[in-house]
């Protein structure tokens, strides 16, 4: 009997070295996603007031983990009984992200109305706020789902060979690593101003110069900080997006075989991004003469 209990703990200590295993290098693999993932949600959880930042990175983080708890079990059955369907899903999440990214270089060269009236919170009313605040979280949440899907099919592609007893520890944990370690980074980088003011007034309080520097610092960098996150965010969807149609058609892959990899996929996403862009301007204008 008690040799049967050191058999089983033998067997669980091998699973789980099996797991860690297996999840150091799926992390491994997805380490360029998460980057993305990063670049992408910290834009997206920017630009509201100070009191609602942690609010919106909760509610954003909440969808977050349902996304992956919607995703997890439908990859695993979709691998299981349809995973011809696999590609043509992540086909359709390539061309969202590519249409947001595309959308975002268009409204930096031609902003709304509507855009430039809300640069500033303080001539709106509360009510406009969370409407504005809403919709930045359902987009926030929507684009969250596309690369935790191409994070959980990656994952699962680095252990498809294992049985489901290491696959299933292995996407859980990936999972979890894409949502609390992502959302926690975030929030460390939209409260760098509250942790810059702090450590400026501990400095002026204790008369160290250096921990004033460093609030000072914090401070002054933060409004630079977004700036580039929405810069990279952008750039990130569109090379998530490229990645996905690139690695998916090998014509593509050939024809541009002559370019860096990394060119190759942000261009293929700017022309996808700009074409479903047009194709979907194209829609609500001929929506809005039919309804007019």
């Amino acid at each position: 009997m008690p040799s049967g209990f050191f058999a089983l703990f033998d067997d669980i200590a091998t699973l789980m070295d099996d797991v860690a295993a297996m999840s150091k290098i799926a992390t491994k693999k997805t380490a360029g996603i998460l980057g993305d993932d990063l670049a992408v949600n910290a834009e997206k959880a920017t630009g509201f007031l100070s009191s609602r930042e942690l609010p919106v990175i909760w509610a954003i983080t909440k969808g977050s983990f349902v996304n992956k708890l919607m995703i997890l079990p439908l990859i695993m059955l979709l691998s299981a009984f349809a995973s011809w369907a696999i590609i043509p899903i992540l086909m359709l999440g390539g061309l969202y992200l590519a249409y947001e990214g595309a959308e975002k270089i268009f409204e930096f060269f031609f902003p709304h109305v509507h855009t430039k009236e809300h640069e500033s919170f303080d001539a709106i009313s509360e009510e406009e706020i969370l409407k504005i605040e809403k919709s930045k979280i359902k987009s926030a949440i929507v684009t969250d789902f596309i690369l935790s899907l191409e994070i959980i099919i990656i994952t699962l592609s680095s252990v498809t060979e294992k049985p489901m007893s290491v696959q299933i520890p292995v996407l859980i944990i990936v999972a979890i690593i894409a949502t609390v370690g992502v959302y926690g980074i975030v929030a460390l980088i939209v409260r760098m101003d509250d942790m810059g003011y702090s450590l400026k007034k501990k400095g002026e309080e204790l008369k160290n110069k250096f921990l004033s520097s460093i609030g000072n610092a914090l401070v002054w960098a933060l409004p630079w900080v977004i700036k580039a996150l929405a810069i990279i965010g952008t750039l990130a969807m569109l090379l998530v997006a490229g990645g996905i149609f690139v690695h998916n058609f090998h014509q593509l892959h050939d024809w541009l075989h002559f370019i860096p990899s990394l060119l190759g996929e942000f261009l293929v996403g700017i022309v996808v991004g700009f074409i479903v862009l047009g194709l979907v301007k194209l829609f609500l204008l001929v929506k809005s003469k039919i309804y007019k």
